[in-house]
């Protein structure tokens, strides 16, 4: 395993912490309550499934898996963006874990599109 993969595990698994720890503020109202559920969800799923890519038998397992995060992790772009524009939440750290996200979606999106290209070429 390589050296970023290993830092790249620990950022995605230091951002879902930080989503629970963010989802801890939250108003205690329905809606807050249903896009928690959903956050947490798509967070805790970018973390576990990038962890299971690396663990891929194969290329194609770890294309998989990638693609996994990659669709989990817009999701919790989704999710933070719905709270800041509904005003369900207006906590300042929540900008903080939206750039987070968009990083991990740009990295994973960037690494699965290389390896696609790759495997056109061979």
């Amino acid at each position: 395993m390589s050296e970023f993969s290993d830092q790249f595990k620990k950022r995605t698994k230091n951002f879902a912490i930080a989503i629970i720890k963010l989802s801890k503020s939250f108003p205690k109202s329905d809606e807050a309550f249903i896009i928690k559920k959903q956050l947490l969800r798509s967070a805790f799923s970018v973390a576990a499934n990038y962890r299971a890519a690396c663990r891929g038998r194969s290329d194609a397992e770890f294309f998989s898996k990638l693609s996994v995060v990659v669709e989990e992790a817009d999701e919790v772009v989704f999710w933070l963006e719905l709270l800041i524009e509904s005003e369900v939440y207006t906590g300042n750290e929540i900008n903080k874990n939206l750039k987070e996200a968009g990083e991990i979606l740009s990295i994973v999106a960037k690494a699965r599109k290389t390896m696609k290209e790759r495997s056109k070429l061979n």
